[in-house]
């Protein structure tokens, strides 16, 4: 049996850009109906951002908006009004990820649309909580990780690089998404006793926040004993009032590293993660493999607190070993003695990978067309009766009559919506 968890749930989707859409596309995937409004004649931003080619939309859009019907609709004209207060009197999802004030100028705050439609929950993503000093910035991916710490607690502690750096994962956006979708299903469920829609506010900066709380961790045993003693830092630098840049270590009291291996002169990727756990059996197993048995009787590095002295020299050694091997030679040893490592995997390695494509980790879609089949991430997580069916994005507008009908309009009606700018563009005035 595949039954999709959200089968009959109805989504008005009035985002853009990727915050939004990863959340609604993962209410697709789970098998509710999103409907996605879309601005008549351009659309979401990103159809048309980092294009490959200009008569396809982006891979940016493609890989955000699978399995959604599109809407064109202007909610700004009279009649545009009424067909999206129409869609929110049967929906039981609203979201919508406008600028600060934007959705109240426009008639439909949480407010108004919970008195159209009280079992109707409103999700709704902006960059900062509401009670933030900075909750009227314009906030983009990098704005949430300088905010939310993770900038600052990311990169190399010391040389020319020594800078806040963002991370490659999308802290602010997709995770945004991911978090908001998790308010979302609670949301439904608390539906189920109250029979009554609720306000669910996500920030980019909280959804960063949240993956930064071991760095909370860090500081609050900073103030308390004024050193870290996992950090590269420890015991020979003096460390300051806030968590500082680490470089690659591991997040916890485990002795972590990013080792170059053979064949780093032409792959910058050449690189393998060992880590040495802190139990005396790990570690007399991990020296077993390194072939490093005479830790074992050294004081400086037989217990972990010796080893958090002198990780330094644990680095260079364990550095020395490493680039003997290639990255998958490093694992091929250290994995059969129990040590936690693996290769350091670029994009391309990544999608050629064929144990990806499982179903759910990396999935293949036929868009079709100039387009034809396009790779991206799929549901993260496997449920053991349910597999998403991973569709096409919907073309601008595609689905804009099927979904007028729906609501009642008639052939008439949509023609008339169509000249007078609701659901296409205005005819541009010829010029003489």
């Amino acid at each position: 049996m595949n039954y999709a968890p959200l089968q009959g749930i109805k989504v008005v989707d009035f985002t853009n850009v990727q915050s939004g859409p990863s959340c609604t596309q993962m209410l697709a995937w789970l098998g509710a109906e999103v409907i996605k409004i879309e601005r008549p004649g351009s659309g979401d931003a990103t159809r048309k951002e980092l294009q490959f080619d200009p008569d396809c939309p982006s891979y940016y859009f493609l890989q955000l908006n699978s399995d959604k019907k599109s809407l064109a609709l202007d909610a700004a004209t009279p009649d545009g009004k009424e067909i999206l207060t129409k869609l929110i009197q049967g929906a039981d999802i609203f979201i919508e990820n406008l600028h600060p004030g934007a959705m109240d100028k426009l008639g439909f705050s949480w407010e108004e649309v919970h008195k159209l439609n009280p079992k109707c929950i409103y999700g709704t993503i902006k960059g900062f909580p509401v009670s933030s000093r900075f909750a009227n910035l314009k906030a983009y991916e990098p704005v949430a990780q300088v905010t939310a710490a993770a900038a600052t607690t990311t990169g190399w502690w010391e040389g020319p690089d020594n800078m806040p750096t963002q991370s490659g994962a999308a802290l602010g956006d997709s995770n945004t998404g991911m978090h908001m979708l998790i308010g979302l299903l609670a949301a439904l469920m608390q539906r189920e006793k109250t029979g009554e829609g609720v306000y669910v506010y996500q920030s980019m900066h909280n959804a960063c926040l949240n993956l930064c709380r071991i760095k909370t961790r860090d500081q609050l045993t900073l103030d308390r004993i004024g050193y870290l003693t996992q950090y590269p830092q420890y015991p020979n630098e003096k460390f300051p009032d806030y968590v500082p840049r680490s470089g690659n270590q591991e997040g916890s009291g485990v002795l972590g590293w990013t080792y170059k291996c053979k064949g780093w002169e032409t792959d910058p990727n050449a690189y393998a993660y060992i880590i040495l756990q802190r139990g005396a059996k790990d570690f007399e197993k991990a020296c077993q493999g390194l072939g490093f048995e005479d830790w074992l009787t050294n004081p400086d590095f037989n217990t972990a607190d010796a080893r958090d002295r002198h990780k330094q020299e644990i680095y260079k050694r364990i550095g020395d070993w490493a680039i003997q091997r290639d990255k998958y030679e490093v694992v091929k040893e250290l994995a059969p003695y129990g040590v936690p490592c693996a290769p350091v995997i670029n994009t391309k390695e990544l999608m050629e990978d064929q144990s990806l494509y499982d179903g759910n980790t990396l999935v293949k879609i036929n868009q079709g067309g100039k387009v034809g089949e396009f790779v991206t991430v799929g549901c993260p997580f496997t449920m053991s009766n349910y597999t998403p069916t991973y569709g096409p994005c919907p073309t601008l507008g595609g689905n804009t009559d099927e979904v007028l009908a729906s609501l009642g309009y008639s052939a008439e009606d949509m023609a008339k919506f169509k000249a007078n700018g609701t659901t296409a563009p205005m005819p541009k005035a010829e010029t003489k």
